[in-house]
């Protein structure tokens, strides 16, 4: 590359004033893989996206308490008036048909309409229910990476006995058929909750299923970290952390986890959208949270309930919609997180 008589004096007026050694080591000044990652992932559209709609839904959820005092109604509030009630379980037909119609839908006073049996709020039920959802979800997962992080870095590095064992659990919960395992034990957990400071209130079940899923979430982040530190233990770093005399506590916590953050990282994307749909799931078959405490699968099963969503689809609906966006953006950006992440992925 040849350089102008120019670019030779403003060279040589850098050198002369000590800018030029400044500006280089500004130029090839390196970039941390998360800086890169996330250089990358602000280039997809689809993960900028699905990253926007996650903050949106994470404030509509803190501030759910804000957003329903606009609107006027709690999500437990019965609006048991003459209008909006129906009559039980029987069929909506003739009047009660047309009157429990004229709030069904969207209008000024009910932002998404209400439900037809005690017309409680749809859109306070349905934002406090982002807020059940995804502190049971982010909980859980944060159970499970902290549980299979450790387990599985200390499984891979003192090996022999505490490997067999951990790697026998692991195994041993991943044989078990989960759905049907959970529904089984999540009211016996609540029934043990609840004799304690945990037992009042919505706070029995979310806890309990904080603790089954995250529980049962561990053993598969479990197996890919203690893959990850076998080959790490035997690194150059690790060997040198022994021979200064550091402590296997300290080898593990200090130079081994850190080594495995994006694959945890990645791990962790992928989980949340898991989480939202088993508590849905649980929440659907009466396993999870319950009435008056709102929750999407809370909401799909009230819906089912004496058949409503045949004459009013639309309460079924909006939880229902609710839920594919949340996951389906939760599932792209945690794609794109594994894509950003992938050291043999090209880099842009």
């Amino acid at each position: 590359m040849s350089l102008s008589a120019g670019d030779l004096d403003t060279l040589v007026a850098e050198a002369e004033s000590g800018d030029y050694e400044r500006t280089s080591e500004k130029a090839i000044e390196g970039r941390s893989l998360y800086s890169l990652a996330w250089r990358r992932i602000r280039r997809s559209k689809v993960a900028m996206v699905s990253f926007g709609f996650i903050v949106l839904l994470l404030l509509v959820a803190i501030f759910a308490p804000v957003l329903t005092a606009i609107e006027g109604y709690g999500p437990t509030q019965l609006n048991n008036t003459p209008d909006i009630i129906s009559l039980g379980g029987q069929s909506l037909s003739g009047p009660v048909a047309g009157s429990v119609l004229k709030f069904r839908l969207p209008s000024a006073d009910h932002w998404l309409g209400v439900t037809p049996v005690q017309g409680r709020d749809i859109f306070a039920r349905l934002v406090y229910g982002a807020r059940v959802s995804l502190t049971i979800a982010l909980l859980a997962t944060l159970v499970s990476v902290v549980l299979g992080t450790l387990l599985g870095a200390i499984a891979a590095y003192f090996r022999g006995v505490v490997d067999s064992v951990i790697s026998r659990l692991m195994d041993l919960l991943l044989a078990f058929p989960q759905l049907l395992l959970i529904l089984s034990l999540t009211p016996i957990l609540q029934n043990r909750l609840g004799n304690t400071s945990l037992g009042h209130g919505s706070t029995l079940p979310i806890v309990s299923l904080v603790i089954i899923l995250g529980f049962f979430g561990w053993p598969y982040l479990g197996r890919i970290v203690r893959g990850q530190v076998l080959s790490l233990r035997e690194r150059e770093f690790v060997e040198a952390a022994r021979a200064l005399g550091a402590s296997p506590g300290r080898i593990v916590v200090k130079e081994i986890i850190p080594n495995v953050v994006a694959v945890v990282l990645i791990y962790a994307t992928l989980a949340i959208p898991t989480n939202i749909t088993a508590e849905a799931a649980l929440s659907f078959l009466g396993a999870g949270v319950r009435d008056p405490t709102p929750s999407w699968g809370q909401m799909l099963n009230e819906a089912q309930n004496g058949n409503w969503y045949q004459n009013d689809p639309w309460i079924m609906l909006v939880p229902g919609v609710a839920l594919l966006l949340t996951v389906l953006a939760f599932n792209l950006f945690g794609d794109a997180v594994r894509d950003a992440l992938d050291p043999r992925a090209s880099r842009g």
